[in-house]
């Protein structure tokens, strides 16, 4: 919705130092409204569990900070973005019942809050394997009327959105660790574009803020909020996409993670979900099985997920060279050793195969098959 002059004591509740969105929800619950939070006394702020004194003494200076709320209010309204408060019924629902939501959501694009979200998550240095993987999965979901949730982030995140979008009817929510003025990482500003045409990108921060580090784990929190089941694709052991699936663990969401290769680093963090009992997934049947009381519409696969029928023939090096390919990338060395083959037959081969879309060059001279 638009951004009305009443939203300002939200904005100047989100201006003050110090109050957090936890500390936010809770005055809300006491005093229901943020009017009557500013209104209130010493003694009764003191009163609301989990507020500090300093946090109250904050609140009772709230005059100074009134300026700058009035001008980043002004700031919006002259913009395209609309704002969702806490207590706006459109506000998404499971977002709301994270113990930290924000009290505000800046968002440029539409998006329905009563659509069941999927988030799908993983690695910015992301192999083909996992760029296709989660790509695959987005369009899959979406088909069913899932809303695909990432954080447009480079490798994963972009291919997650770029699913959904493939698919005309699919909808996707971008979640930002910035403002909306601030569109990050940079190459992306064309996927920002298309986005806001078949959903949104959200953002609790002021439009001006720019990318800090601290900001990306409360973005995650968001994903993981938005969300009724959280997709791990590639992750390394320590990365921001396993914050996202343990805040979705402790918000009572589901966890699924895909598996990878024993070989490869950015399984790592997938393969420690699964021990911790994530879901494992090989197809988005797996996520439904679990889900599927969200499911809502019937399934139909879009188009640009359709099985390729009318495969290109192969001759007979063609086809030996083919068969020692996996949708792991293999060096152009390791091929020709295994295949028995000579460099040059190899060579020709490959590059046969690359031109009739059987298979996929990678940095490195290596090669891998797609996955159908």
């Amino acid at each position: 919705m638009p951004c009305p002059d009443t939203y300002l004591p939200w904005f100047l509740l989100a201006e003050l130092p110090g109050l957090s969105p936890r500390a936010i929800k809770n005055l809300i619950q006491c005093f229901k409204t943020p009017d009557a939070i500013l209104k209130a006394s010493k003694t009764q702020l003191l009163s609301v569990p989990d507020i500090s004194a300093k946090v109250v003494k904050i609140l009772l200076e709230q005059k100074t900070f009134e300026p700058v709320a009035q001008k980043r209010l002004a700031q919006v309204q002259n913009s395209e973005y609309r704002v969702l408060v806490l207590t706006d019924p459109e506000y998404p629902a499971l977002l709301k019942e994270i113990p930290d939501p924000p009290a505000l959501l800046f968002y440029d694009g539409t998006f329905d809050p009563n659509t069941p979200c999927i988030s799908i998550v993983g690695s910015r240095n992301a192999t083909r394997y996992g760029i296709d993987t989660a790509r695959y999965l987005a369009g899959r979901l979406t088909a069913l009327g899932f809303t695909i949730v990432s954080g447009m982030a480079l490798g994963i995140d972009t291919a997650a959105h770029k699913g959904a979008l493939e698919n005309d009817a699919g909808q996707t929510l971008a979640v930002l660790g910035s403002g909306l003025d601030y569109i990050y990482p940079r190459h992306n500003r064309p996927l920002y574009s298309r986005i806001r045409k078949q959903g949104a990108v959200v953002s609790e921060f002021f439009p001006d803020t720019a990318p800090l580090p601290a900001n990306f784990p409360r973005r995650n929190r968001i994903i993981a909020g938005l969300s009724c089941g959280t997709v791990v694709v590639e992750a390394a052991r320590k990365s921001g996409s396993l914050i996202t699936a343990r805040l979705a663990g402790e918000y009572n969401r589901e966890v699924f993670a895909v598996p990878g290769s024993i070989k490869s680093s950015k399984s790592r963090g997938t393969h420690h979900l699964i021990k911790q009992g994530a879901r494992l997934i090989e197809n988005e049947m797996d996520i439904i099985d679990e889900l599927a009381q969200f499911v809502h519409v019937t399934h139909k696969t879009p188009a640009a997920f359709e099985p390729i029928k009318n495969k290109p023939t192969m001759d007979k090096i063609q086809t030996m060279v083919y068969k020692h390919l996996d949708l792991y990338p293999e060096h152009i060395d390791r091929i020709t050793a295994s295949s028995g083959l000579t460099s040059a037959q190899v060579s020709a081969a490959l590059l046969d195969l690359e031109l009739s879309g059987l298979i996929v060059r990678h940095s490195g001279n290596k090669f891998s098959i797609l996955e159908e």
